[in-house]
This record gives structure tokens, C-alpha cells and sequence, in this order.
């Protein structure tokens, strides 16, 4: 397990190494340059993951499963909130569907705890999760919408049978316009981070807030990042989380396990 400082999970479990890049939002992906500083320290897992392009690191497509970590949440005794594959996407199609059920095994024996599983290939997860006989009540799926032209993928997150449902809102880098959360329990919403930073608008976040309102869909601001309301690029620190006056910490409503 490694211990986050993302404010909405507890934990990261990664049993999936590596990732390709395939929208707008993946551009300044953190867990690219992650995976070459942990290829630098030695972690075998990553090496090889990417690739230079200039000064930064780049995704080069290669994926790797991990079994040996299926075993690590066996271990942790205290409840958490788990953020599957922080470094990498469950359901890229470089994994196998028999790895992918091998961590619903794994997440069916240890219903203490809660698996926030985030994709941006909801096609993907929608057809492998259909297979799947049992709705896990401690599994919560989720897509990425960083603007209007993937909020498609909610659609088709909305046909995967789940018990939590969610989007991730980030890095919000435009408007997503007028979108249907029907069925969706909560929204995570945050603006980028980094040298590359783009830059968010607060009227992007007023709109999904007041959809979020709409569809009585929790809210959790995540970040500025690192440009702020006054579209002023400073640190993420000064930045703060701060929206509307508050700080939105808002849950789904239907976590019961």
C-alpha cells in the first residue's frame, strides 16, 4: 500500500503498472513522471514504462500486470479507501480480463474496505464489468471528464452496473457543458497541477456544481491546482481548496458496506 496525500481516498493500490496517452486530459499525467523516478530508484515494475520526450517523461504504451501485489490489501487490517491503479488504468486494454478479475476476487474478499476504481476507457469497463455476476456493494467506478468533447463517457459509465458511481472532473481544462448525471453518486472536481499546468475557470466549476445541485449528486472540490480563481498561476499550497467560501468534502450518499 502507499499512503496519498489525494484528498479523496485514503491509499493507493497498484497492481497495474503503466499507461497510454489517449485524450487531452492525459498530457500532464503526474503518474508519468512518477513511474520514471521510480524506475531511477530501482522499482522493477516501472522500468521501461516510458519514454523522454524533451524534458518530460511519456508513456511508451508498454503495460504490466503485477500479481504479486494482489495479495496487499489481504494485510491491511483498518478500513480504507482505496484508489485502484493511481499509476495506471484497470481497464486499458493491455489487461488481460482474467487479471481484471483476479482484483475483483481480491476486493470481494476484503469488503472493509472500499475500491474507488477510475478509468478513461468506460467502454472497456462497461463490457468486462457486464460479466461480472455480482455487483460488489465496496467497489465504487468511475470515468474522467476533463472537458465537453469526452463527456460521453459518462454514458457509458452509466451502464455499468455499479454500486457507487463517480466522475473525476480532472484536470478540468474547459467546460463540459450541460451533462445528464443520472445515476451518478458524486463528482470530483480539480484543476492542474505542475510546470504545464492549463489554467481553470471558475464558471466551469459554477456548472458542474450547479448540475451536481440538479441531480443531488455530492460534490467534492479536489483543488485549484495551480492557477486560482483569479486566474493567477501560483502553488498548488496557496492555491488552497477553497470554493464558494467552503470546503466541499461531500461523499456519495450511498457509501454503506
Amino acid at each position: 500500500m502507499a499512503e496519498t496525500q489525494i484528498e479523496w481516498t485514503d491509499a493507493t493500490w497498484n497492481p497495474v503498472a503503466g499507461c497510454s496517452i489517449v485524450t487531452a486530459g492525459c498530457t500532464n499525467c503526474y503518474a508519468m513522471q512518477m513511474a520514471r523516478r521510480l524506475e531511477a530508484m530501482g522499482v522493477g515494475k516501472y522500468e521501461g514504462l516510458t519514454r523522454k520526450s524533451g524534458k518530460r517523461a511519456i508513456w511508451n504504451g508498454v503495460v504490466r500486470e503485477d500479481p504479486a501485489a494482489l495479495a496487499m490489501p489481504y494485510g491491511w487490517k483498518k478500513p480504507r479507501k482505496i484508489f485502484v491503479n493511481s499509476m495506471s488504468d484497470l481497464f486499458h486494454d493491455s489487461v488481460s480480463e482474467a487479471f481484471i478479475l483476479e482484483v475483483w476476487r481480491v476486493m470481494r474478499e476484503t469488503p472493509r474496505h472500499n475500491y474507488q476504481i477510475l478509468t478513461k476507457r468506460p467502454e472497456r469497463m462497461a463490457e468486462v464489468v457486464a460479466r461480472i455476476p455480482d455487483v460488489l456493494p465496496n467497489v465504487w467506478l468511475g470515468t474522467s471528464v476533463e472537458s465537453a468533447e469526452v463527456a460521453g463517457r459518462i454514458d457509458h459509465l452509466r451502464a455499468v452496473p455499479a454500486h457507487i458511481r463517480f466522475i473525476s472532473f480532472e484536470p478540468l481544462i474547459a467546460a463540459v457543458g450541460a451533462v445528464d448525471l443520472t445515476c451518478i453518486d458524486w463528482a470530483i472536481v480539480g484543476g492542474e497541477s505542475g510546470l504545464n499546468a492549463r489554467p481553470i475557470r471558475e464558471e466551469w466549476i459554477d456548472e458542474i456544481y450547479s448540475q451536481c445541485e440538479t441531480y443531488e449528486t455530492a460534490f467534492f472540490f479536489k483543488q485549484w491546482g495551480t492557477w486560482g480563481k483569479d486566474n493567477k498561476k501560483r502553488s498548488k499550497k496557496a492555491n488552497g481548496r477553497e470554493y464558494r467560501g467552503q470546503i466541499w468534502n461531500e461523499m456519495p450518499a450511498a457509501l454503506e458496506v
